[in-house]
């Protein structure tokens, strides 16, 4: 009784765990094989961090980000200097505006207007003043011999005559007496009427575009006389439109602009005695226009 119960009360003896048993159980070539895979199981070392690695890195990540601050502020400064320019400039020109007024106040710019015959030889300088130009077209029927021998002795043509008409005022005409400065400061001149300068075909425009002549009929003088013909055409048409109107309003725009800068407050026109209206001369033409 006393042998089981010792037996019973101590533990049975166990190989320890990893041991071997001999005769190569089962038990044994597994703890074989677990004692080798541990031995073999490679360590890993912990990484070793330097003071200096360290150190180098942190320096970096510094000038980095100081540089991009920098970078930033840059940029924010080229956005708010034009801002701020923009709200100088006001500032600026209020003062200028501000000292200037004080200067003209101290120190006042006296002002010299020139007296009626400097005016005079002023405008008179400018003699001739075209202040018109037009530019016609017309066609002119001329004939001779336009009768029951028409055949024989007609002649008729077809000109295409192209013209300018100039018109003006002849400012040399203004006397003494025509211009008057008052103590308010104003001009009043006496204008003269405005006159035709120019009454002339362009040549290289014009020309004959027809002509149908019997047999004995060509007269000589026939083309000259529509060429006077078609002066006289031009200058008409020119007329009609108003062409001397347009030079007097030219005029007087004109010499209010020069009378003004002298520093005069108001320029008033008299019109003159009118010129008579250029005659024509009675020549017999039929205005057409050209057939192809």
């Amino acid at each position: 009784m006393s042998g089981l119960t010792d037996k019973a009360l101590r533990p049975e003896s166990r190989p320890p765990k990893g041991a071997t048993e001999p005769g190569g159980s089962a038990l044994g070539g597994m703890g074989k094989q677990y004692q080798y895979s541990r031995e073999r199981l490679p360590r890993f070392k912990q990484p070793e961090y330097s003071g200096v690695t360290m150190q180098s890195r942190s320096s970096g990540y510094a000038l980095l980000i100081g540089f991009i601050l920098v970078v930033v502020l840059l940029a924010l400064g080229a956005l708010a200097v034009p801002r701020l320019l923009e709200q100088w400039h006001p500032v600026e020109e209020a003062e200028r505006t501000i000292r200037e007024g004080i200067d003209a106040r101290l120190n006042p710019t006296p002002t010299i207007r020139p007296d009626p015959t400097t005016i005079i030889r002023q405008v008179q300088s400018l003699s001739r003043l075209e202040t018109a130009s037009y530019t016609v077209e017309k066609v002119i029927t001329a004939e001779s011999g336009q009768d029951a021998l028409a055949f024989l002795f007609g002649d008729r043509l077809l000109f295409v005559a192209h013209g300018r008409v100039i018109a003006g005022v002849d400012l040399g005409k203004i006397g003494e007496g025509d211009i008057t400065i008052t103590d308010d400061d104003r001009v009043i001149i006496v204008l003269p009427p405005p006159e035709i300068f120019v009454v002339a075909l362009d040549n290289d425009r014009s020309y004959v575009y027809d002509r149908d002549t019997g047999l004995f009929g060509m007269n000589p003088e026939l083309e000259t006389e529509a060429r006077q013909a078609a002066e006289e055409e031009i200058l008409k048409a020119a007329l009609e439109d108003g062409i001397l109107r347009m030079a007097e309003a030219n005029a007087r725009a004109y010499l209010e602009r020069l009378i003004l800068a002298f520093g005069f407050r108001e320029v008033v026109f008299i019109p003159a005695t009118p010129a008579p209206t250029p005659s024509v001369l009675p020549v017999t033409v039929v205005p057409s226009t050209p057939t192809p």
